[in-house]
């Protein structure tokens, strides 16, 4: 059954990408949704579950909470403890300007940050803003994660396949 929707999907999705269509996803924190749009529109869309305390963007490493706002996928794991995983560019360059402001990375963290957004690569996750955040396997019944997005393992599964490392990602409240 699996295999069937993969393919239905992958059928469906063909004349979209026949026109080199530019994927990006948007999650709906209280929707709690993650949706693919080709070129803007909507072709697929998954539930979701969010870290365990999900009212509010992330601001720093702990607080449970998922990240708002603009980043992309700067990691593919193919065998993440949470089945598979894609990594987002959290801490981007607005989360890094409030934790200068709010004082809780330095300087040099903040410099760091925006050396690795510039440079195309993961940003650094040993800040007090936290990092390593995630879309992930493992179920997406309730709010459990520690601020990444879960999905269940089909779609995760049906989502790694589908998304490359720079695809664009918006999280919204």
């Amino acid at each position: 059954m699996t295999r069937l929707r993969l393919l239905l999907f992958l059928i469906a999705l063909l004349p979209l990408l026949a026109g080199a269509a530019t994927l990006t996803l948007r999650v709906d924190k209280r929707a709690r949704t993650l949706v693919v749009l080709a070129d803007g529109q909507p072709i697929r869309s998954y539930r979701v579950s969010l870290g365990s305390h999900p009212l509010g963007t992330k601001h720093e490493a702990g607080d449970g909470r998922t990240a708002e706002g603009q980043y992309d996928i700067r990691v593919k794991n193919p065998a993440s403890r949470f089945y598979r995983s894609l990594g987002i560019s959290y801490p981007g360059p607005d989360d890094a300007l409030r934790g200068l402001e709010a004082g809780l990375i330095s300087d040099n963290g903040y410099r760091r940050i925006m050396a690795a957004h510039a440079a195309g690569e993961v940003p650094p996750w040993d800040t007090r803003l936290g990092g390593a955040l995630f879309i992930h396997g493992g179920g997406a019944t309730f709010d459990w994660t520690d601020g990444c997005v879960a999905l269940d393992d089909a779609d995760m599964r049906e989502l790694f396949d589908l998304i490359d490392q720079g695809t664009q990602v918006e999280i919204r409240p």
